[in-house]
């Protein structure tokens, strides 16, 4: 599962506030500074398990009848659930081939009921903490600008990543077991 890009808006705004933190008044390191935000984001994403802009997602899951919990949290909604045949063809399964359901934490969880000859299905999902860099909670965007602004400076100075990222994030993290 690809994570879809993050909105514009979003990456100007993670970039901005790096920018703000590192007293840079200019746009001459935008660039960079975006390519370290997009960075950031993405690796708070992947420590968390957690979407942090609202966005589409899709994860290819196996066509059994078990309940299978989607990857990502939270989930708002679930959109399709689709089969994909051993020709490679799509087919959108009907509402009465399977069931889906958002627990109390978001996590989404999708069963196929009646799979038919598919094995795989691919769910089309939408989940986020927010719907924009200003509604994320303070120590995930704080942790995003601190883990960007750290990968600016390492360019030059190297480095491990500052403890506190991880201190900030810990509380969202999901657990796999």
């Amino acid at each position: 599962m690809d994570a879809p890009p993050f909105p514009a808006a979003a990456l100007a705004a993670a970039r901005d506030a790096a920018k703000a933190y590192l007293r840079i008044a200019g746009d001459g390191e935008d660039d960079a500074l975006s390519t370290h935000a997009a960075a950031a984001l993405s690796l708070c994403e992947a420590f968390t398990g957690v979407s942090l802009i609202v966005r589409e997602w899709r994860e290819v899951l196996p066509a059994d009848r078990s309940w299978r919990r989607l990857k990502v949290a939270p989930v708002s909604a679930i959109g399709a659930v689709v089969a994909l045949e051993a020709d490679g063809t799509d087919l959108a399964l009907s509402a009465d081939r399977y069931a889906i359901d958002l627990d109390a934490v978001g996590q989404g969880w999708v069963r196929v009921t009646s799979p038919g000859a598919a094995r795989l299905v691919r769910v089309e999902f939408r989940a986020g903490l927010g719907a924009d860099w200003a509604s994320l909670p303070a120590p995930i965007a704080q942790g995003v600008v601190l883990l960007a602004v750290h990968l600016f400076e390492a360019r030059a100075l190297g480095g491990a990543p500052p403890a506190a990222v991880a201190a900030l994030w810990r509380p969202w993290r999901r657990v796999r077991l």
